[in-house]
């Protein structure tokens, strides 16, 4: 497979059968064994079929060197011509037809291809994000050498009409390299649509017709990504289950956040997902996971001496995790007045940062290893407590001579809403390493700054010599680590350092550094690296159902408590640093907000 991947790409394989804890590749000169009373049970009756069904299936076939089919396969029992599906239906791809389609492959002749299908492709976040992101894999060839790019949505489009529409968002920014245009026009041939209703089993089918016409016999892996609104996911997931999934090979769906508005609704949409898929089919995407500074944080604490010992509370005074936008809704406050800063920032970006920062060593780097120990953390806090949040509105603001409107100028957003734009929150992890350490969290839209950075301040020196140097205020003394991921990525350590010269005079200095600067390689965007992980079935950077179940249970109450009391929150001018609550929180736990100090 490694014929698939240019040098610049990750040197992984594809797996030719879908399975949570197979790595094997597909190489045509190997014996393989197929088992497909696994594949039966997972794929050829997607998450259709009772789990206690499984068994009474025994099915293996042995491809050989040549691909020829070594052992006859026989179904055993329950030799059902159809897939039961769960509510009484069936589908209409018979069983037997499909066994025959899966031991006809001929290992050395054919390679998988992958087929990637963007639900919802007429919306800006398919226009802006999905498929630019899928183009810039394809230029830096990191997708496999046969795959098929599919939009689908209720909007009338011919292939001509997608095509033009996605040209529009395509750029070569990687590298410059010159040739842009046809590499462009190659990718455009690869993508093509189909119009259809999210709730259409015929329509799906008749989207499944067509991959497999561009699959071409080969091993069809399936990858859907679910860019639509949440309350149309179940919908799209049983018709995707039921009509469009792989006969072989494996199915897998990206869904966007949000996850629920609540620990019950999550709850729900979870059980829901998985009437029709495995957990390990769902690919619950958080683009932040994929930001290349967040990624580095395990880089930088695990394989640093001089980090992993500071890394506990006899060290570390305080973390912040601050999210800061200089713009406001701007057109789209009937969504956001749904959901709130606190849902849309805090309970998913920033929290599985927090998680991320805090964990402790996994046993491996294995996506399981990393997101059992993200889950302890989580399980590990204490229950958020009304008193320790702060939640803001942006008032409208004249800067300038420019008016800046208010958050309820919105004509999307209805008069009086009392809906947060800014929170600021204490949290506090209850075990060995972090006790007592406050992880302050603050979140924002229409700020002075566009920002998100993780700020790591250090204890003060005991008995430092030179606190005289210093005056009264110790924190201009404090050692500070800044993980800056947007904008200008960077890395920064705040140290002590004497200025030149003949007396005793400290200045506090920065060892930095800048991505820019430093790497002459543009960083990747999220959407690349989230949807290659995607593609190779890397889980790392995807949130397990009981991560977000214990994400939840810590917002969910004080989520409730601020609606119920119609808490006011406090007004704040259209670019400012925001709410003063905010100050007196981080005060009352000794913390001075890194990023509102006179340097910055």
């Amino acid at each position: 497979m490694a014929a698939l991947y240019s040098t610049t790409c990750r040197s992984h394989s594809y797996s030719l059968l879908p399975s949570s804890s197979s790595s094997s590749s597909f190489h045509g000169q190997n014996h393989q064994r197929l088992n497909f009373s696994s594949y039966i049970a997972k794929r050829v009756l997607p998450a259709k079929v009772s789990f206690h069904s499984r068994r009474n299936y025994h099915l293996n076939v042995v491809l050989m060197q040549d691909g020829a089919v070594a052992t006859p396969a026989t179904l055993v029992e329950n030799e059902t011509p159809f897939k039961k599906l769960k509510g009484g239906l069936l589908s209409s791809v018979p069983l037997i037809q499909e066994f025959k389609e899966a031991a006809s492959f001929d290992v050395n002749k054919d390679e998988p291809t992958v087929s990637i299908t963007v639900v919802g492709a007429s919306g800006d976040l398919a226009k802006k994000k999905i498929f630019p992101a899928l183009f810039a894999l394809y230029y830096e060839g990191c997708l496999p050498k046969h795959f098929t790019i599919f939009g689908y949505a209720r909007s009338k489009m011919t292939d001509a009409e997608l095509r033009n529409m996605v040209s529009k968002t395509l750029t070569c920014r990687i590298d410059k390299r010159e040739n842009c245009g046809e590499k462009i026009d190659q990718f455009l041939k690869r993508c093509f649509y189909h119009s259809g209703q999210y709730d259409s089993l015929e329509n799906f089918a008749e989207l499944d017709k067509k991959l497999k016409e561009h699959e071409g016999g080969r091993v069809s892996n399936r990858l859907f990504y679910l860019s639509i609104p949440p309350n149309i996911f179940i919908d799209a997931v049983k018709c995707t289950s039921s009509s469009a999934s792989s006969s072989i090979g494996w199915t897998r769906v990206i869904v966007e956040k949000p996850f629920g508005r609540d620990s019950d609704s999550s709850a729900a949409l979870t059980k829901a997902l998985k009437q029709y898929l495995e957990e390990d089919q769902i690919f619950r995407i958080d683009h932040y996971l994929g930001k290349e500074l967040v990624e580095n944080l395990s880089v930088l604490r695990f394989s640093n001496l001089i980090f992993e010992p500071l890394w506990s509370r006899r060290y570390i005074r305080n973390v912040q995790l601050i999210f800061s936008e200089d713009f406001g809704t701007e057109g789209r406050g009937g969504y956001f007045d749904n959901y709130g800063i606190i849902r849309d920032i805090m309970q998913n970006h920033l929290l599985q940062i927090l998680a991320l920062f805090a964990m402790e060593t996994p046993v491996s780097l294995d996506a399981e290893d990393i997101r059992n120990e993200k889950v302890k953390v989580l399980r590990s806090m204490r229950p958020l407590q009304l008193e320790d949040v702060v939640v803001g509105q942006y008032s409208s603001h004249t800067k300038g001579g420019v008016n800046y409107p208010a958050y309820i100028d919105d004509s999307t957003v209805p008069k009086g809403s009392l809906t947060p734009t800014f929170a600021a929150a204490a949290l506090f992890i209850d075990n060995a390493r972090w006790d007592g350490v406050p992880f302050l969290m603050k979140a924002g839209k229409a700020l002075h700054k566009k920002r998100a950075e993780i700020r790591v301040q250090f204890r003060h020196v005991p008995g430092n010599l030179y606190n005289q140097d210093f005056g009264n205020d110790l924190d201009l003394a404090t050692n500070e680590l800044v993980i800056r991921v947007q904008p200008d990525e960077a890395i920064d350590l705040k140290i002590n350092n004497k200025v030149p010269g003949l007396g005793m005079r400290l200045d506090r200095s920065n060892l930095n550094l800048l991505y820019a600067a430093r790497y002459s390689k543009e960083i990747p965007d999220a959407y690349e690296r989230l949807l290659l992980d995607a593609i190779e079935g890397e889980r790392r950077l995807f949130i397990r159902s009981d991560e977000l179940d214990a994400a939840w249970a810590l917002f969910t109450p004080v989520l409730k408590e601020l609606e119920e009391k119609n808490v006011i929150p406090e007004y704040y001018p259209y670019g400012s640093r925001g709410p003063v609550g905010a100050h007196y929180l981080a005060a009352r736990y000794n913390v001075r907000w890194g990023d509102l100090s006179i340097e910055q």
